[in-house]
């Protein structure tokens, strides 16, 4: 098992990584004498796949309440917020309790947000069951849910306890999961760590085949970049701005295609490419640079299709949270391994970007 450390100006904790984790969870933490007091919320899917496993590490005579969330984007609302919050004070939840997200990026993102908001603030744990989960959401703190206007424009900062990444769980991920989640790793080597991506853009065979070793390495890397820039930019003031590189028009595709088209991983993997362009076009990276990340990234494709006007991508991409007083701020690759954040991204390079992702978007991106 590894432990990487997440220090922060306001909570410190670990990120545990290794195989039959979820075995271990109580006794980590020191849960059995507490377990009537948790509470963890999952999916109908995912418990069915792990939940017995996860069970049995609790005792007989304290096992944990079990709630549940439908699985979609379209559920990440306030209304589910309320629901489960109701479910929790009806099963006796206070100020002691624990919630555990034990699921993907939404689950994660929900119950973090939920347990920031429930009585003031309890306690919770991340155990991430997706790769992309692992590798990125479940570590730094961020939770919320969606408007129809935009993604995760309601909510808070509140650090886990503790995340348990458990290499085991992504057996069962099905092949498409597994590669949403590969983009966000490549945006950490894009972004921050050449060593990462020169890995991930030689061993991709491997990697993709879930060879223990491989996929291993590329988990730690990558919350290892991520929990090294958290500890110097906890609220995004500044330096963790560039790991929304892609997010711009990624979460501008999502909300265009009504959350149902594409998997987050892809959004952001067809919203990295956009801002390539951007970043071409400025001549901000270098051309066999942007080959490298480009081919890269389709190296853990194929992106999928999807329709939309450039018109909705516009208006969604004008509300996205990295916006200040009407700039438009974007992350642009400047070489492998280093990302910049600038303001001055005009109206016409976003919407030749855009064209640029709805030509080929139409049939899917395959090429390399």
């Amino acid at each position: 098992m590894r432990t990487i450390p997440v220090k922060t100006t306001s909570a410190n904790y670990p990120v545990f990584i290794g195989r039959n984790l979820l075995a271990q969870i109580p006794r980590k933490l020191g849960l059995h004498k507490s377990a009537r007091n948790a509470f963890i919320l999952t999916s109908t899917a995912i418990w069915a796949l792990w939940g017995k496993k996860f069970l049995a590490s609790f005792p007989k005579d304290q096992q944990p309440t079990v709630l549940f969330l439908p699985a979609g984007e379209r559920y990440k609302r306030l209304n589910q917020i309320e629901r489960l919050a109701s479910e929790l004070a009806t099963a006796g939840a206070d100020r002691s309790s624990l919630l555990i997200a034990f699921g993907g990026g939404i689950i994660g993102d929900l119950a973090g947000f939920l347990a920031a908001i429930y009585m003031r603030g309890i306690d919770y744990l991340q155990v991430p069951t997706t790769l992309l989960a692992q590798v990125d959401s479940s570590v730094g703190g961020k939770t919320g849910v969606n408007l129809a206007s935009g993604k995760n424009l309601i909510g808070s900062f509140h650090h886990p306890r503790a995340v348990f990444a458990d290499i085991d769980v992504l057996q069962t991920l099905p092949d498409r999961e597994l590669r949403a989640g590969l983009f966000e790793s490549v945006k950490a080597g894009i972004i921050r760590d050449t060593a990462l991506f020169r890995f991930m853009e030689q061993n991709s065979v491997a990697i993709l085949a879930r060879d223990p070793t491989a996929l291993e390495r590329v988990i730690v890397a990558s919350i290892r970049m991520k929990a090294n820039i958290v500890a110097i930019d906890e609220r995004e003031s500044s330096l963790r701005m560039i790991l929304n590189f892609g997010h711009t028009l990624g979460h501008a595709i999502e909300a265009a295609t009504g959350y149902n088209r594409l998997l987050h991983g892809e959004a952001i993997a067809w919203g990295m490419l956009a801002a390539l362009q951007i970043a071409l076009a400025r001549s901000t990276v270098a051309p066999d640079q942007a080959q490298r990340i480009e081919r890269t990234i389709l190296d853990y494709g194929p992106l999928p299709a999807f329709r939309t006007t450039p018109a909705k991508l516009l208006d969604a991409a004008g509300r996205d949270k990295k916006n200040r007083a009407g700039t438009r701020r974007f992350i642009l690759p400047k070489d492998i391994g280093n990302a910049i954040v600038v303001e001055d991204v005009t109206e016409a390079e976003l919407r030749s970007a855009i064209d640029w992702t709805l030509t080929r978007a139409r049939r899917g991106f395959t090429e390399r």
